[in-house]
């Protein structure tokens, strides 16, 4: 249930600095920001930032818990 409840502040952590980098014009080094087209809306996103950030919700929540 954990990892549950920590994918909502990853995915938000990521689209936000993800958007706010990819903006820019950065490919954002390691974190291979990409712009990606879903049924015609774009968007920026990196898989590595999302992997990180969820394992960082997850483990804040799981030592509040």
């Amino acid at each position: 249930m954990i990892f549950i409840k920590g994918l909502i502040p990853g995915v938000l952590l990521t689209w936000i600095v993800s958007g706010i980098i990819g903006s820019n014009g950065s490919k954002g080094g390691m974190l291979a920001i990409e712009h990606m087209f879903i049924q015609g809306h774009g968007f920026y996103w990196s898989w590595p930032l999302f992997l990180a950030a969820t394992g960082l919700a997850c483990a804040l929540l799981w030592m509040m818990d």
